[in-house]
């Protein structure tokens, strides 16, 4: 059994691709959220978002897997998250699904997210590697499956 080397990582490898298409899927989960009246339109929207979400994991895992992690992809890959879960939170809050004192979670997991990618920003720049923790991963896992539910919402 013949073992080879690890293919190089650059910008067209499948992790990218996959967080490329997680990227692309921010304004048809948007288009789809935009008329909430159409409850088929709620499931097209929770199918890109859910397929969206799946390949968050994959990305990671095979530029890991295949040696294929990249400048560019951990670049992306939170940006990527972070839209993703940005545009559902602020259609959730514009077609009133998340109102009153609700909006204020959403509030706070908004400003969390642009706290820690700034801070993670200000300490590359100290060249300070802080890496992303299980809790972390589990911590995104939980608000793509919550925001899953809020999306489908009264078509479900």
């Amino acid at each position: 059994m013949t073992v080879s080397a690890p293919m190089r990582a650059h910008p067209f490898s499948l992790p990218n691709v996959l967080t490329y298409g997680r990227v692309a899927a921010v304004p048809v989960v948007v288009v789809c959220m935009f008329w909430p009246e159409e409850f088929w339109m709620r499931w097209v929207a929770l199918g890109v978002f859910t397929a969206a979400a799946i390949t968050d994991y994959f990305d990671g895992y095979l530029a890991r897997a295949w040696s294929q992690q990249s400048a560019l992809g951990r670049m992306l890959d939170p940006i990527a998250d972070k839209l993703l879960v940005a545009a559902c939170l602020l259609m959730l809050v514009a077609d009133r699904t998340i109102s009153s004192w609700s909006i204020w979670a959403a509030i706070v997991i908004l400003s969390r997210e642009i706290l820690v990618s700034g801070l993670r920003e200000y300490l590359a720049e100290l060249r300070v590697s802080v890496p992303v923790s299980t809790v972390a991963k589990w911590k995104t896992t939980l608000q793509l499956v919550a925001l899953g539910f809020l999306i489908v919402g009264p078509a479900g």
